[in-house]
């Protein structure tokens, strides 16, 4: 992370700092980079909700680790995941690690809360930083993009093994969004960092899917979609439900 960062930094403003707002459909605000397509997206009438489908059955990973008490987020976007999780759970401490200046400057468009004793957001490489955070987080969301896709740092076999050894204990899970025409070879190098524990969920109105891995047994004991939503706030649970449900299906699929 600390290698070369006014390099970096310069590298970032002039080939990938074209980060922008835009005005979305039907009230929405987008984060959108060169080639147009929304990066993130945010309601204006509403902006702690998650507004697009692909980061509502990310936060599945629920279903794995309920109460998680250290998160981390590749990839700040437009806050969308960073905002919910520091609204609804009380007792977690996030890392963000947004690698892009332009994106970290347009933090307060999108409402993302300031930094504070629950929340930090860094100017940081995640190839390089997750390597030195061994046994950290409980939950990791690796939804880290540029414009030209999934950044080729974020797809190689260090990385996912990266993740795997930033999980803490057998309770660690991580959960990345897959928005590829490759996808399968994505999911594949994540099935081996993590010795075939994962699992791949299909977006039914989104051309992305999500894909799942952890630690510990093969066969996971998933808690309840309703013990977990329960245990949110209201508005909270009904934004999460239909995740939780397709999760539950495709881990039986997979067992079956």
């Amino acid at each position: 992370m600390k290698r070369g960062w006014t390099a970096l930094r310069r590298l970032f403003l002039s080939t990938h700092g074209k980060a922008r707002i835009v005005q979305g459909p039907a009230g929405t605000l987008d984060l959108r980079f060169a080639h147009g397509v929304a990066q993130s997206r945010m309601r204006i009438d509403a902006p702690h909700l998650l507004a697009v489908d692909y980061t509502r059955s990310m936060l599945g990973a629920l279903l794995w680790q309920p109460r998680p008490r250290r998160i981390a987020i590749v990839g700040l976007g437009g806050g969308s995941q960073a905002k919910f999780l520091h609204r609804h759970l009380p007792g977690a401490v996030i890392e963000v690690l947004e690698i892009n200046p332009r994106v970290l400057a347009l933090r307060d468009r999108f409402h993302v809360p300031p930094d504070d004793d629950r929340l930090r957001v860094l100017l940081a490489d995640a190839a390089e930083y997750l390597p030195t955070q061994r046994g950290r987080y409980d939950l990791l969301l690796v939804d880290g993009y540029d414009e030209t896709g999934i950044p080729a740092a974020l797809a190689t076999p260090a990385f996912h093994a990266a993740c795997r050894d930033a999980l803490a204990g057998d309770d660690g899970v991580l959960a990345t969004n897959l928005f590829c025409a490759d996808h399968p070879m994505h999911f594949a190098r994540l099935r081996e960092a993590f010795a075939g524990r994962a699992l791949l969920v299909e977006e039914p109105r989104q051309s992305n899917r999500v894909a799942f891995a952890w630690n510990g047994d093969d066969v996971p004991r998933l808690h309840a979609p309703e013990e977990v939503a329960a245990s949110l706030p209201d508005d909270a649970a009904v934004q999460l439900r239909d995740g939780f449900n397709r999760v539950v299906a495709a881990m039986a699929a997979r067992e079956a």
